[in-house]
């Protein structure tokens, strides 16, 4: 045996795994350390996930970093990051900054795409936006540079698993219990109705609240972008619309959803927003004995959702005349309800009208409760009461639920 071979051997071996251990340890010194503000928010965050380490560097790395205890938060309805250093949260409707960030833009970057991983939604430079949904029903979504200037931006609308009845919105000051036994009595009826507003003026809120009022014994279809409408009835089939897939191919939309639903044999039908060609195919479905259908729709007053659901109708590319269009409107629609949140950060029912029909070529709005604004107290709260102001509700809000007549307005012949 050739020792001296055999020793240089060894040596050289022993040098190589010295040089290893030596390079692991300066790999593990230059490691950047998440900064002071980043390791008191993670000792506050409490356990980690399961399989993940409980250092303080894992809690900055992983998840959802500086925005967990945000996500956490039961008093924070929705997260806003507006670039690594400027976090916003909303709270009771209003918006506040934090003194939370990030470590820069890439750690915004890092911390989107691990939120988005679950939904199996991507975003890089070739695909900038995103859209998703978390396990837990809240909706995502994420610029990125070049189409927002000041860095990655991204907004978290966190789910509320609390389900708010009417009664619920009525203590909180959204209706008043005259306005909420005629909802409940239009819901019961199997009326059409459109809930209308801006964003974060509680529209989906109260279209969860009217969707738990569809009896059990009756089956409903839910169709979303995002699934939201998480309702106790038993007999109930929420779909979901389906983004391309990293070829173009593979989506599945809102339209398609909603054609579809006509085949499963609904009862209600309930589409979490029209934003698009879907409207026409919408209004074809309340026309055609699917009554008691929900929606929602983007509009400042219900004049307004009335011209955008006209010119929504439009974009189905159909050539139909203006006339027509209305004609569908008038034929599918019963109520317009109108949210909006207020300056003091709540949100309210403003206004509620029934669609009454075509007169010269324009569709006929009648309203029914119209919520009027008398003061702002000292606390900056919005005060003032909601009114009916036609006669025809004054007689619903006096009669009981079950012998109340049907309210509405009469069908264009």
């Amino acid at each position: 045996m050739d020792y001296a071979a055999l020793s240089v051997a060894v040596g050289g071996g022993a040098l190589f795994l010295a040089a290893m251990v030596v390079l692991a340890i300066v790999s593990v010194l230059r490691r950047p350390k998440a900064p002071e503000e980043y390791r008191e928010y993670s000792e506050e965050g409490g356990a980690p996930r399961s399989g993940r380490s409980a250092g303080v560097d894992g809690q900055w790395t992983f998840g959802f970093g500086p925005l967990r205890g945000l996500m956490e938060d039961p008093s924070v309805t929705e997260i806003m990051v507006n670039g690594h250093d400027r976090i916003f949260v909303e709270r009771d409707g209003k918006i506040e900054h934090t003194n939370m960030a990030f470590a820069d833009d890439k750690h915004v970057v890092e911390t989107i795409r691990r939120i988005i991983a679950g939904a199996r939604r991507r975003i890089d430079d070739s695909s900038p936006m995103v859209d998703a949904r978390l396990v837990d029903g809240s909706r995502v979504n994420a610029v990125l540079h070049p189409l927002s200037t000041g860095g990655p931006c991204l907004t978290i609308r966190k789910f509320s698993r609390d389900l708010l009845s009417l009664e619920d919105l009525r203590e909180l000051g959204t209706l008043s219990e005259d306005m909420a036994q005629y909802l409940h009595s239009a819901v019961a009826d199997r009326k059409n109705i459109c809930v209308s507003g801006g964003s974060g003026s509680g529209k989906t809120t109260l279209l969860k609240s009217l969707s738990s009022l569809v009896p059990d014994r009756e089956r409903i279809i839910t169709i979303e972008d995002a699934a939201e409408l998480r309702l106790s009835q038993a007999n109930v089939i929420a779909l979901e619309s389906r983004p391309p897939n990293l070829e173009g191919r593979g989506e599945i939309s809102i339209r398609q959803l909603v054609v579809n639903a006509l085949r499963m044999r609904p009862d209600r039908i309930v589409v979490g927003e029209v934003r698009g060609a879907e409207t026409l195919d919408m209004l074809q479905a309340m026309n055609t004995g699917h009554d008691g259908c929900l929606t929602t729709v983007h509009a400042n007053s219900p004049r307004d959702a009335v011209s955008r659901l006209e010119m929504l109708t439009l974009m189905a590319g159909m050539d139909l005349p203006s006339s027509a269009v209305r004609q569908q409107i008038v034929a599918a629609l019963d109520l317009i309800i109108q949210t909006s949140r207020m300056a003091d950060g709540s949100r309210k029912i403003v206004a509620i009208a029934a669609v009454a029909g075509i007169e010269d070529g324009e569709i006929q709005l009648r309203d029914l409760y119209r919520f009027r604004s008398d003061e702002v107290d000292g606390q900056g709260m919005i005060r003032g009461e909601f009114l009916p102001v036609n006669p025809q509700a004054a007689a619903v809000r006096a009669t009981p639920i079950a012998t109340r007549p049907r309210i509405g307005r009469p069908r264009s012949t």
